[in-house]
């Protein structure tokens, strides 16, 4: 049995040979592309549990291309980079990616965040007796089907966003402090920073806000609630 597929993206050959033979060891099969445009085809040809995307492309970035995977796909992706910059992780971040490893890193460290990433992203093989659905307002959470709506309209969600939706959705009115969000959103939470989760909370806001709701509220200097409906 296979820990699942990945496609691999970056324009460097020896590295793409180095994270591909860590990631087989681990039991993934890995398919590999070394420019954006390649990606984009192999993505809408088959599926893919994870993307691990270099951000530093010719042509076309990986922030490029995670922007356009991101209007069809909820894969799963993570972010490579030379640049240690924290604007950059924020920006991709917010585009839809679920994680960002800075260049120089350990093979250890890639499969790690791989693993965590999968393990926080894939449904639950046999639930238990199907969940009821969340609702506040119009705001509408199927834990079962994984879908989010707003009235009549479907937001799509990064496994990641959903997660913390559900959480908020949970308890109306309710603070949630962000270490507490990070250990309910994230399997690994030692390893996210709070920058990290604020970002997937910006993407939750966008993505409510063109749906034409904005419930989030922030607790300056503790975390986030779900506004309790009028």
């Amino acid at each position: 049995m296979t820990m699942g597929r990945v496609l691999l993206v970056d324009d460097d050959k020896n590295l793409r040979e180095v994270v591909r033979y860590a990631l087989v060891r681990e039991g993934f099969l890995v398919e590999e592309a070394s420019d954006g445009a390649s990606a984009l085809q192999r993505v809408g040809g088959s599926p893919f549990d994870l993307l691990v995307l270099d951000v530093m492309m010719p042509e076309m970035d990986g922030l490029e291309v995670c922007r356009r995977v991101r209007k069809t796909s909820a894969v799963p992706i993570l972010f490579l980079s030379s640049r240690g910059e924290e604007l950059d992780k924020v920006l991709g971040l917010e585009l839809g990616g679920d994680d960002y490893l800075a260049k120089p890193f350990s093979t250890r460290e890639l499969t790690s965040r791989v693993k965590a990433i999968l393990r926080r992203t894939r449904p639950v093989a046999a639930p238990a007796p199907k969940e009821e659905v969340l609702r506040v307002g119009v705001l509408a959470l199927d834990p079962a089907e994984h879908r989010v709506t707003v009235g009549a309209t479907e937001v799509v969600l990064t496994a990641t966003e959903f997660r913390l939706l559900r959480a908020f959705m949970t308890r109306p009115g309710r603070v949630y402090p962000r270490d507490e969000l990070m250990e309910l959103a994230y399997e690994d939470a030692h390893v996210v920073s709070e920058r990290t989760l604020d970002s997937h909370v910006r993407g939750i806001r966008s993505k409510l806000r063109d749906a034409g709701v904005d419930p989030i509220e922030t607790v300056h200097g503790v975390g986030y609630r779900m506004a309790r409906p009028a």
